[in-house]
């Protein structure tokens, strides 16, 4: 692994990479998802990249096909949570402002209870 790779790495390229365990729910070669280990609601998974992109800022038009796949795990994963029908919530946070805490893009589909305003009104 080259310096500028271990320097960019993360715990989600980790589990990408099946280095550390993970619940993981989907994965093919574009994409993975696995469980949130700290769930904010009922189902809580975080879908992502299989390659590494550190944040939105850093999305081009060579992703289209892992982002775009990332919408279709989405939603077949709210269908098979059983969250589809009554609604969920994807969450993509971009930069410290933003929330984001780990620099691999990555998906949140959050569902299984009301989830209330996204902001304050």
């Amino acid at each position: 692994m080259n310096q500028e790779h271990k320097e960019q790495d993360t715990i989600f390229g980790k589990i990408v990479r099946r280095e550390i365990p993970a619940d993981i729910v989907y994965s093919d070669d574009l994409v993975t998802a696995f469980r949130d280990v700290n769930p904010q609601a009922p189902t809580h998974v975080l879908v992502v990249p299989n390659d590494p992109i550190p944040s939105v800022r850093e999305v081009s038009t060579s992703h289209e096909a892992a982002l775009g796949r990332m919408f279709t795990v989405a939603a077949q994963i709210a269908r098979k949570e059983g969250v589809a029908d009554d609604g969920f919530r994807l969450i993509v946070n971009c930069g410290d402002d933003g929330g984001q805490e780990v620099y691999h893009l990555h998906m949140h589909v959050v569902g299984g209870r009301p989830l209330g305003r996204m902001l304050p009104g």
